[in-house]
């Protein structure tokens, strides 16, 4: 087998547009080790957000999985199992925007620019901290009862619902931040083809009955008012404030789920 073969092999497969795209979706919102691509166009970056929704829902999948190898242990160690899975996987990616966003929102005092300039510090402050702390205290107590209820859709709707929040945020509102990570993925994304995706995974959540109805109705209301924040607060989205919606959504599903069901 020549190297040449190898390439082939790995890299004909990922020359689909299509492909492509998910690939770009998949390297960049999770730490799952696989093969990297390079020299991603500004379409390519736009185009990916539409896969934002499949790569939760592979990343619901594998805490599924995780849930049914670990059937037999306690609800609650099985919970700290599958929330420490859960920040590996993605990295802390969201969780970092969490931070960051809290630490803009505490420290601002509704000034824009400052909110801004907060948001692009490194460091995180007592409000940032705070936020993970309490996210991830809310995301393992809810998990504890989904687990112990054997309520496992929870475990995929709520990625996939926290990462359709980034979706809808991209579709709906102004991206702030020139220059900043999402500048290419807010202006290269489809705008027929989002909305398209946000009515096809709100026709599969609905149809999952109660559950979902429940975890949608949640979601979206607070998705809604984080929108109205982010407006008034900056005037739209920043990277940062993408991730902190996409974890205070998967919480609030979460929350809504054991509060109906649980």
């Amino acid at each position: 087998m020549t190297v040449e073969f190898y390439h082939d092999w790995f890299f004909t497969p990922l020359s689909c547009q299509r492909v492509r795209s998910f690939w770009v979706a998949l390297q960049f919102l999770t730490r799952i080790p696989v093969l990297r691509l390079t020299n991603i166009s500004a379409q390519e970056r736009g185009r990916s957000v539409l896969y934002y929704p499949v790569v939760g829902l592979l990343i619901g999948a594998l805490l599924s999985g995780m849930h049914i190898s670990l059937v037999t242990a306690d609800a609650s160690l099985q919970a700290a199992i599958i929330l420490l899975a859960w920040v590996l996987i993605t990295g802390g990616l969201h969780l970092d925007g969490l931070a960051d966003s809290a630490d803009a929102w505490a420290g601002s005092h509704g000034e824009r620019e400052k909110a801004l300039r907060i948001m692009k510090d490194a460091a995180s402050g007592p409000a940032g901290v705070t936020a993970i702390v309490l996210i991830l205290l809310l995301k393992f107590a809810t998990l504890s009862v989904l687990i112990r209820e054997n309520i496992w859709q929870g475990l995929i709707i709520a990625p996939v619902l926290g990462r359709m929040a980034i979706v809808f945020l991209f579709l709906s509102t102004p991206y702030v931040r020139l220059g900043g990570l999402g500048a290419d993925h807010a202006a290269h994304l489809s705008r027929l083809a989002a909305t398209i995706i946000l009515i096809l995974v709100t026709a599969i959540v609905i149809a999952l009955g109660g559950i979902g109805l429940a975890a949608l109705a949640m979601g979206f209301s607070l998705l809604l008012i984080l929108r109205l924040m982010m407006i008034k607060r900056l005037g739209g989205v920043t990277g940062d404030t993408l991730g902190a919606a996409c974890e205070l959504v998967e919480a609030a599903v979460l929350a809504a789920i054991v509060l109906v069901w649980g």
